[in-house]
């Protein structure tokens, strides 16, 4: 995907509004000539006593130009900023909509502060592109021509004056300011990226950062980061000050050289001298269309920077074909079919799943164990499709998950993840997944994850600050329980919650689950008993499966992980 593609794209939706901005900024731009120039012309006529109705209709003609002026830029401010701000509510959904397939296998390559300022201000200073990169020439090369028109019937000369102007203010100057551009290409743009990141990091890990007695070591490192961008941005804001420096000087020298070459004519007889003053204030007007040019080329780089960088966040997506129309049997519970799946984290130096097959046949309860690392919930993302394996084959009901819509397997499954998110609201917020749901069938869950102390108006805060790990479980559990899919993958549901009351939610869940197929990842092996089977994972691999009395009975892995875990309980009783 090329980013200005897109951004030309994303003009032509806007071709309407485009398209009128242009004729009012046209309209006001040769009003605005004329206007000033029919001032000189009415100044040189007053020294000559003219008739009073001379000097009326030139009066009137000088107000309704400024009117005219004035109500064409307004219109063109108007259409040109309401195209921008279409354009980047278009790029926005857009490149969101491209971001969320690449989740969470994005956030393995790119800092979530990072992210975060690509998607605020790289899309922002996209707005620059139609307003001060493709707009600025269009007007500058109207306006000029019709400017040069006009001048070309009182002197020919002092037109070509006039185009050596335009050629020096809108190719000349830019190609300057270019120059030194390039030097500072996109620094301002990485180094906002950097202190963004840092930013996101402090507040993420401010509670972490303070315990640990590091939180002045990192403030000092956002000061520098924050000195660095300010260094940065004076720098360029120092360019864009002498380019237009360099502009305003190069219209003065024009201005001079046509009053000199006037007087020339007009001793020459060539140009009569009432038109002097006319001329002159042309040449002072119409370069003020070619102001933006000044600053074009800063502009540009920063605009083709962004677009490079939100282009590199979603450039996989484009290279993935469209997306499956697939879809799981509504009202029906899934089978599960894993057939020699590999899978490896990228910069990990073995894979987290190798070689793996397993057959989970509808309507049964399946239990994954086995130590941190080796390979649980990775199957968990694979079947939701939040990550692709680099070998196998994975069937959902008999039918590849490559063939599946992928948003059509997250409504069909009931998930709770081992880190969930929750919004800063009520807790009816945050359970309210269907409008439909009443407040006794919240209460009604909430009684059942063991949470009868919890009104549904009761705050949660940012990320569950306010809430205790337990806590957070039961509501996870809750959400999931008020969905109506058919399976349920379940990794480490209970992992916080006491065994008591483990087994309350759990006995809730596997009634309400009773003919769906489900999957859970835990640690803890009590209660297995009811499972109808038993997966025992190590390094990427199964090494046992069987239901609970099968493994029991072979006296392997299972059962030695199970003899410590009594041991434990055991030790922890007395």
């Amino acid at each position: 995907m090329n980013g200005l593609a897109v951004l030309s794209k994303a003009m032509l939706q806007e071709r309407k509004d485009i398209v009128l901005s242009i004729l009012g900024g046209f309209i006001a731009g040769a009003a605005g000539v004329a206007l000033f120039s029919t001032s000189g012309y009415m100044i040189s006529q007053t020294v000559f006593a003219p008739p009073l109705y001379t000097l009326i209709v030139l009066t009137s003609m000088v107000k309704l130009l400024g009117l005219l002026r004035a109500a064409s830029r307004y219109g063109e401010r108007l259409f040109s900023h309401r195209a921008t701000f279409s354009m980047l509510s278009r790029l926005r959904t857009s490149f969101f909509a491209k971001l969320i397939p690449l989740t969470p296998g994005i956030l393995n390559k790119n800092r979530s502060g990072d992210l975060l300022a690509r998607i605020v201000g790289d899309v922002e200073s996209l707005q620059h592109y139609f307003l001060r990169v493709a707009y600025p020439p269009i007007m500058v090369v109207m306006v000029f021509l019709a400017t040069v028109l006009f001048t070309s019937f009182f002197s020919f000369w002092i037109a070509v004056l006039f185009v050596l102007g335009m050629l020096a203010t809108a190719f000349v100057v830019p190609g300057i300011v270019m120059l030194g551009q390039r030097k500072m290409h996109g620094s301002v743009r990485e180094q906002r990226a950097l202190l963004s990141t840092e930013v996101t990091e402090v507040l993420y890990g401010f509670r972490d950062l303070k315990v640990y007695g590091q939180l002045a070591q990192r403030e000092e490192q956002l000061q520098q980061a924050s000195a660095v961008l300010a260094t940065e941005q004076q720098r360029a804001a120092g360019h864009l000050l002498r380019g237009q420096s360099l502009h305003a000087l190069v219209t003065f020298l024009i201005s001079w050289a046509v009053l000199a070459l006037g007087a020339f004519l007009i001793a020459d007889g060539a140009l009569a001298g009432v038109f002097l003053a006319m001329l002159i204030m042309a040449s002072l007007t119409v370069f003020e269309e070619a102001v933006s040019m000044a600053t074009l080329p800063a502009y540009k780089e920063d605009s083709e920077h962004a677009a490079k960088r939100l282009t590199e966040t979603v450039q996989s997506a484009d290279e993935q074909t469209a997306q499956p129309g697939g879809a799981l049997p509504v009202n029906q519970a899934v089978s599960i079919e894993l057939s020699g799946v590999t899978f490896q984290y990228e910069g990990e130096w073995r894979p987290a799943i190798r070689d793996l097959s397993l057959h989970i046949p509808r309507g049964t309860k399946t239990a994954i164990v086995g130590p941190s690392g080796s390979g649980k919930s990775t199957i968990i993302e694979l079947l939701l499709k939040l990550r692709t394996p680099a070998a196998g084959d994975i069937r959902l009901s008999g039918d590849s998950v490559k063939a599946l819509d992928e948003a059509n397997i997250w409504q069909a499954a009931n998930v709770v993840l081992q880190q969930s998110h929750f919004f800063r609201g009520t807790i009816r917020e945050n359970l309210l997944l269907n409008e439909e749901l009443t407040d006794e069938q919240l209460l009604d869950v909430l009684l059942k994850v063991q949470l009868p102390d919890k009104a549904l108006t009761d705050m949660v805060y940012e990320k569950g600050e306010n809430l205790s790990d337990g806590e957070k479980q039961r509501l996870a559990l809750a959400r999931a329980m008020l969905r109506n899919g058919r399976l349920w993958l379940l990794d480490e549901p209970t992992s916080s919650l006491d065994y008591v009351t483990e087994q309350h939610v759990l006995n809730h869940l596997f009634a309400q689950a009773a003919e769906d197929t489900l999957v859970l990842i835990c640690h803890r092996l009590a209660g297995l008993e009811a499972m109808d089977q038993i997966v025992v994972m190590d390094q990427g691999k199964i090494i046992e499966a069987g239901s609970y009395s099968e493994l029991m009975g072979q006296k392997g892995y299972f059962y030695e992980m199970k003899k410590i875990e009594q041991q434990m309980i055991g030790e922890a009783g007395e």
